[in-house]
């Protein structure tokens, strides 16, 4: 008779959800590769997200080094659920894109301007554009600042798949021009491509609750706008496709080749400071489904009203999230700053040990960051 197939419980999902992503150091290009995608922030406390979280899975990784090797490596800067990191090999899934707002008249004639200067000079900096086309002027941003017209219209048009990013100099994008092949626009084209984006969102971050799923397909309009309808017929056929479990009425989904309950995924004893938009706790309702507390991102809400800090990393001990840290750094020297769920740290000496050690990495970390 065959052993009787282990329930999966909640324990079992925390466990899994650690392991799965957290996977043993290895190249830059295989981990992002393992990853499918690495969600990019600007802001650098103590250092930029997509480096804090490539930092866990990618041997003796320092801040910027993704920066650095970006050119020899096949990834590119692009949109998914939101803006990042991905495979180049997902391109095929997400071009030629259509944008839910098409430009007008004038600003498509100043994008083919643009692009005939880029494609006449190469790899070209914002800067060298904004002083060709000065008399574009300047526009509101995002955040209520202004910005140079130019520069908006490159944002546009790497969007659009007419440019892409080279490199970064300083932290600024270097595009150039970039054509991405025809894609079958057939029914079952557009629908085997849906599906695949659909699963890569699943892989990145399994596993999800079910809502959660729905949120990241919802945000692939973002990534693929002109898809909408297929992926969400895609996320229907997943979920009849995906294992899953019923827990305390929320239903779990995960890819159906995976075990949850697996030996494999027992903790270790390590402690591990997370970036805000890590897979391990990108999605907060799973967050506080997994680990019974709410981690809030607090960067642009008013200092008064911030409960844990500006850039709160979220503190891993083995499987579970029981604090977080705020660092930084005042001529050369790096301050940690520890908030506990408890109230207090564990008094366990494994954990003292585990902290100093990722404390150490942490400065190794970031001093190499120039």
């Amino acid at each position: 008779m065959p052993a009787k197939k282990k329930s999966i419980v909640l324990d079992d999902l925390r466990r899994y959800a650690v392991a799965r992503t957290l996977f043993a150091p290895t190249t830059m290009g295989r981990a992002i590769a393992r990853l499918g995608f690495v969600q990019a922030d600007p802001i650098r406390a103590p250092a930029r997200a997509q480096d804090l979280t490539l930092r866990h899975r990618v041997r003796d990784y320092c801040a910027g080094d993704l920066e650095r090797r970006y050119p020899r490596l096949a990834i590119e800067e692009d949109c998914l659920v939101n803006y990042g990191f991905l495979p180049r090999e997902h391109l095929a899934l997400l071009h030629p894109r259509i944008a839910k707002r098409a430009w007008d008249a004038a600003t498509q004639r100043r994008a083919t301007e643009v692009l005939a200067f880029i494609r006449e000079r190469g790899p070209t900096h914002p800067k060298e554009v904004a002083a060709q086309f000065s008399h574009h002027g300047r526009v509101r941003g995002y955040w209520g600042n202004t910005l140079n017209a130019s520069t908006q219209l490159l944002e546009g048009m790497h969007y659009r798949g007419m440019l892409r990013v080279v490199r970064r100099d300083t932290g600024t994008r270097i595009y150039e021009v970039v054509s991405h092949p025809p894609a079958d626009d057939s029914p079952a084209a557009r629908a085997r491509r849906a599906a695949a984006l659909v699963e890569l969102v699943m892989r990145t971050y399994a596993p999800l609750p079910a809502a959660s799923f729905g949120y990241l397909v919802t945000l692939l309009g973002y990534g693929a706008p002109h898809l909408r309808s297929e992926t969400r017929a895609a996320l229907r056929l997943a979920r009849e496709q995906l294992a899953s479990v019923v827990i305390d009425g929320t239903t779990w989904l995960w890819p159906a080749d995976e075990d949850p309950a697996s030996r494999r995924h027992a903790p270790d004893e390590a402690v591990r400071l997370l970036a805000p938009f890590d897979p391990v706790v990108w999605d907060r309702r799973r967050f506080e489904l997994l680990w019974g507390w709410a981690y809030r991102f607090e960067a642009y809400v008013p200092a008064p009203k911030r409960k844990l800090g500006y850039y709160a990393l979220p503190l891993l001990w083995g499987e579970k999230v029981i604090g977080w840290a705020n660092l930084s750094a005042r001529d050369g020297v790096e301050r940690a700053e520890l908030g506990y769920v408890s109230g207090r740290a564990p008094r366990d000496a494994a954990f003292r040990r585990e902290l100093a050690a990722e404390l150490e990495r942490m400065h190794a970390f970031l001093g190499h960051d120039t």
